[in-house]
């Protein structure tokens, strides 16, 4: 069944912290932080003092994704925030092998992220030296956007070439993910689901987190 990774941009941001310790307390198997510069993306959400400061409220995993252009100026100060996977676009500029090279130096995990238009094949070149494959089904900008299935073909492209590589590393998928939409992802082979509004604004948070970990029954 797929993990998931509740997205704190959907969160209540006058209670940040509590909101993560909410969905730590639920079941939650990440927690998925967007940060956006207003330049690579139109939107401006937090920066790496923000991860610290929220850092104390959940012992889970952080994915720090980085919708910022030239990344590797900041990936430093967000590993030392408490990043814990460092998530950068192929579409941003960058050296991104110099990008990747650094996030492992500063002892943090990697992943790539690929936008919808981004055809898939371009992130096959890099994917022995990442610990994590991001497949955007949204563009990246603002969260409460609508599910794009034409990226799903995406995910068992990349697990078939990652297998024909011999290096096989989890697939998360966000954008627009409900357990409608869940469901989809995870028979395409998605691993991880960082949903954002389908979990904060669900009146019932744990209910909400089991329903997406079992969009992967059907895969069984």
């Amino acid at each position: 069944m797929p993990l998931v990774a509740p997205s704190i941009l959907a969160a209540d941001f006058a209670n940040l912290g509590e909101e993560v310790r909410k969905v730590s307390d639920a079941g939650a198997d990440f927690i998925h932080v967007d940060v956006m510069d207003g330049i690579f993306v139109p939107n401006i959400t937090v920066g790496p003092s923000m991860v610290k400061a929220i850092r104390g409220f959940s012992k889970l995993p952080f994915i720090v994704h980085l919708m910022i252009t030239h990344p590797e100026n900041h990936v430093k100060a967000f590993a030392e925030s408490g990043s814990d996977i460092i998530e950068v676009h192929i579409e941003a500029e960058q050296d991104l092998r110099s990008t990747i090279r650094l996030i492992h130096d500063l002892g943090k995990k990697v992943g790539l992220a690929v936008n919808p238009p981004t055809p898939i094949e371009s992130a096959f070149p890099y994917l022995k030296d990442i610990d994590m494959l991001l497949v955007m089904s949204v563009n990246p900008g603002f969260g409460g956007q609508t599910f794009i299935p034409g990226v799903l073909p995406k995910i068992p492209k990349a697990k078939e070439e990652m297998r024909r590589q011999g290096y096989v590393v989890p697939v998360e998928i966000d954008g627009g993910i409900t357990p409608e939409t869940g469901e989809p992802s995870a028979r395409a082979g998605a691993d991880i689901l960082a949903a954002g509004t389908s979990v904060f604004k669900a009146p019932d948070v744990r209910e909400a987190i089991r329903r997406l970990r079992e969009c992967g029954a059907s895969k069984l």
